[in-house]
């Protein structure tokens, strides 16, 4: 990782304000954009630094422009704000005495976009309900919402500041021009310094997502932190800002907060558009206040998944460092085995054989319970599958389904606009995905080949004939064309009489076999290639940290954090730049927080980069900075390099190992890999499946072969 030396800069409003710089330094001159790549400026402006000149006075120009009145000293060139840049191509020049060169500048709209490709439409607008006013008109031809004067289709609203305190009783309140408010609370920054906690904060729309920038008035700490949130969205909504964008913690510390609508995913998950939008926030904020000592991100489930896809995707661009909380590697491989959940829950639920709710581990993986309470029955008896991801497969795959149901899609034109939307996460991502000859994004799901439950038959768990049966009967699900509106409890009208909570409706479960369904190769190719998929190549620094939730049958499960872990180690051999935390959860009431901690040790950690670079990420790794366990109240109960043996090695199991026991996933137990992201099994014929010994000792009869064939007439998987 190539970390910038950099010198915190000052308020870019005294920078801008102060005279031009009559000499650069003695050496070459140079220029470079500090607030983003030369190709990804957005918005018209962009943070220049020019270097060298050999003592000369130095001039910069804007096209023919002359622009040095915005450059002032700084400790190591003269930096400033370049505004007025065109759309498209700008360059911008630097001259001292014999010296010149010159930098070309692309510049897009604010709107974007960058990279993502064509805007999604409909787009719903909400920055009325952000309390940024109406959307401004961008046209008058009837598309997107209804404002005085036209229409807007981008939603785009005027940048608005303000000052918030934060009160005693723990709530945020507009700060009053005069006076201090007897119930202003106070705070100590990272750097020792106790000051009023007044925030100022800049919400505005980047992107067509709204963004908040903010930071204490008189106590940042020169460092940033992105919060990125979770869900889980599908899109054509602007969304709203989360809590997060006003962190107290962070803030109360010092640190600037940047945070996004279209960097929560349960607005949108194209993480293609979310980096994008990312890299932009941070664009805005370097613009307005120089390079941070380091920005790290913080976030958990959707949020820790955008912090591995962008650290891959994007290097120290957006984050230098991350703390995902209950990660996942990405979001778009989970669609793999939470597909298979209801197929599975369905069959089992018909079947007396799997009444007994601990017993459906052997076909799910994930974890199941006789005495947890299942929300849809009332009882007790549950799994992840149920109380985890219920829900998940119609708002995935379904084009006729939606929760989002806003009243603001009443003001939004044409007429019944929001009825021509294809409500998949595939159509979300069609830029990526691709569109099929029937016009609906094409879809990577897959089961040819699964052997559901293999190793419960193969450590004797189920019997040959319940393995055969299930395989033949599981089934698959419909293409996106052949779908239809599901039932209760999706639909609340359809409740109680027509409940499908299997969405068994849009299965495809008809003959003997049941029919398997094929993932277009065509979005196979794309998705693997775009940048939606980890794949391990990040080096930053990252602490994975979760409370353990496997009794809760929550959906952040475990074992995501190993997977990642050993997709960085299948892309280059080496994970030393991730260390993994687990903290015990209580059964009920509040958990406690290691993220303090966390940020603690990556501060520690970035200092030693920025005094030791050529040791590199893991060179530099403080003594906390390793794998670790915690108990309930935050207490140590193992750390180390063996503290998780046993998990992707075959070691002996290491403490935290011990402590805390991982499951699986429907296609791990079908033979799969820990690390999942197996879109497309590669087939083998039965005949030399069985050869490999893949069924245990079960010793198939000429029936029992031939029934196996039958079910897989292409052959089953070869991991």
């Amino acid at each position: 990782m190539v970390m910038k030396a950099v010198v915190v800069l000052t308020v870019l409003a005294s920078l801008v304000a102060a005279p031009a710089p009559a000499y650069a330094s003695r050496a070459p001159l140079t220029l470079e954009v500090l607030s983003s790549r030369p190709d990804q400026v957005t918005g018209g402006d962009a943070l220049i630094r020019v270097r060298g000149g050999d003592g000369a006075r130095v001039r910069v120009l804007r096209g023919g422009e002359d622009v040095t009145a915005a450059f002032k000293r700084t400790g190591n060139g003269l930096t400033g704000l370049v505004t007025g840049l065109a759309v498209g191509e700008n360059t911008i020049t630097a001259t001292a005495r014999r010296h010149r060169t010159t930098l070309e500048l692309r510049n897009h709209p604010i709107e974007g976009p960058v990279f993502s490709g064509p805007h999604q439409y409909p787009f719903l607008c909400k920055t009325e309900r952000s309390g940024l006013g109406p959307p401004v008109v961008d046209n008058q031809d009837g598309q997107g919402m209804r404002v005085v004067g036209g229409w807007s289709r981008d939603c785009f609203a005027p940048t608005v500041t303000d000052r918030l305190y934060r009160s005693t009783d723990g709530a945020y309140k507009p700060m009053p021009a005069q006076g201090r408010p007897a119930d202003l609370a106070t705070t100590t920054t990272l750097d020792g310094r106790t000051v009023d906690f007044v925030v100022r904060r800049e919400r505005g729309v980047i992107n067509r997502f709204l963004y908040s920038i903010a930071l204490l008035e008189d106590g940042w700490n020169g460092r940033a932190i992105y919060r990125f949130d979770g869900g889980v969205g599908i899109g054509h909504d602007q969304g709203t800002l989360g809590s997060s964008a006003l962190d107290p913690y962070g803030l109360g510390k010092g640190y600037a907060i940047l945070h996004s609508s279209g960097t929560r995913t349960s607005v949108h998950y194209n993480l293609i558009l979310g980096g994008e939008t990312a890299l932009m926030v941070k664009e805005r904020f370097v613009e307005q206040h120089g390079l941070p000592l380091y920005t790290v991100g913080v976030g958990g489930s959707g949020g820790a998944i955008q912090q591995y896809i962008y650290g891959q995707n994007h290097g120290d661009r957006v984050i230098d460092a991350a703390i995902p909380q209950y990660s996942y590697p990405d979001m778009v491989t989970q669609t793999i085995h939470v597909g298979d959940c209801e197929l599975l829950e369905r069959y089992m639920d018909h079947n007396p054989r799997w009444a007994r709710w601990d017993d459906r581990t052997a076909l799910i993986g994930m974890n199941a319970s006789d005495t947890v309470a299942n929300p849809y029955t009332g009882r007790p008896g549950s799994d992840e599958c149920v109380n985890g991801w219920r829900g998940l497969t119609p708002l995935t795959m379904n084009p006729l389904w939606t929760s989002d149901n806003d009243p603001e899609w009443e003001r939004m034109d044409p007429p019944g606009v929001k009825d021509t939307v294809q409500w998949t996460h595939w159509d979300d991502v069609r830029n990526v995905y691709g569109v099929d000859e029937r016009g609906y994004a094409r879809s990577t799901w897959d089961n040819v080949g699964v052997q559901y439950g293999l190793r419960a038959l193969a450590d004797g768990t189920i019997t040959p004939e319940e393995f055969l049966d299930l395989n033949a009967r599981v089934g698959s699900w419909k293409e996106a064309a052949d779908m239809v509106r599901e039932g209760c409890p999706f639909v609340p009208s359809a409740c109680p009489a027509d409940f499908d909570p299997w969405s068994a409706r849009n299965a495809s479960l008809s003959g003997d076999p049941a029919p398997r369904r094929a993932g277009g190769p065509e979005a196979i190719r794309n998705v693997r290639r775009s940048g939606l998929v980890f794949g391990g190549d990040i080096d930053i620094p990252v602490i994975d940290w979760r409370h353990y939730l496997e009794e809760r049958l929550d959906m952040h499960n475990a074992h995501q954090s190993f997977a990642s872990r050993k997709r960085m180690l299948d892309h280059d051999g080496r994970a030393g730049n991730q260390v993994i935390w687990f903290t015990d959860a209580r059964p009920d009431g509040p958990a406690f927080d290691q993220t303090p901690e966390a940020l603690r040790v990556i501060d520690e950690w970035m200092a030693n980069i920025r005094k030791y670079p050529a040791r590199g990420v893991v060179g530099n790794k403080p003594p906390q900075a390793v794998d670790r366990c915690f108990a309930t109240d935050g207490t140590e109960i193992a750390a180390g390099p063996h503290v998780w043996d046993g998990i992707l090695d075959r070691r002996t199991p290491g403490p935290c190992t011990q402590r805390f026991p991982l499951y699986g996933t429907s296609r791990t137990v079908a033979g799969g890999p820990i690390e999942g992201g197996v879109y497309k099994c590669r087939l083998q014929p039965v005949e030399r499946a069985l050869a490999k010994g893949l069924y245990g000792t079960w010793r198939p009869t000429p029936d029992e072969r031939a029934r196996l064939k039958q079910i897989f007439p292409t052959g089953v998987c070869d991991y």
